[in-house]
């Protein structure tokens, strides 16, 4: 195991849900909420906390879509790409904060963990279409020129910390 992982977080989960194997699913959301994805450090530790097949705990982790296994950015930006935005735009909008991010179809997160732009099939907001999220809030009706104000504002808030 890595020493250098502080497990203490982990830990701390572990009191709250338990070890019984049926918790494994909000064990892992929660180390997801804290890490923003899940570290590979916690694998081999939460099977032998919980006496659980390593192999296990990393199917379920993989099995659902909402686990990630790479790191992501402060903000977590998600563009739908459903019937209704792909129709009203939403792909300029992706290129934008691509070209703007540098990032790529298959590089979705910032070098300096900042920020993470995904498609999402749908966000159930069709009638405000093309629709994002940052990190769960929604923003309607996007267009190119929203996007990159939304970008500044997010780096100014970065900057403040």
């Amino acid at each position: 195991m890595n020493e250098n992982f502080d497990f203490r977080p982990i830990d701390d989960i572990l009191a709250k849900h338990g070890t019984d194997h049926g918790a494994i699913i909000a064990i892992l959301q929660d180390i997801q909420e804290r890490y923003n994805y899940l570290p590979k450090e916690i694998f081999p530790y939460l099977a032998q906390k919980m006496k659980f097949g390593e192999a296990r705990i990393y199917g379920v982790a993989t099995f659902y879509e909402n686990f990630s296994l790479e790191p992501k950015g402060k903000y977590i930006i998600r563009v739908c790409d459903g019937t209704a935005c792909h129709v009203r735009g939403s792909q300029p909008l992706l290129d934008t904060l691509r070209d703007l991010l540098g990032l790529s179809e298959t590089k979705h997160t910032t070098d300096d963990l900042n920020f993470t732009v995904e498609t999402v099939s749908c966000l159930g907001a069709c009638g405000l279409a093309p629709v994002m999220t940052v990190n769960g809030k929604v923003y309607p009706a996007m267009t190119v020129e929203k996007v990159e104000a939304l970008l500044n504002e997010l780096k100014e808030e970065l900057k403040n910390g």
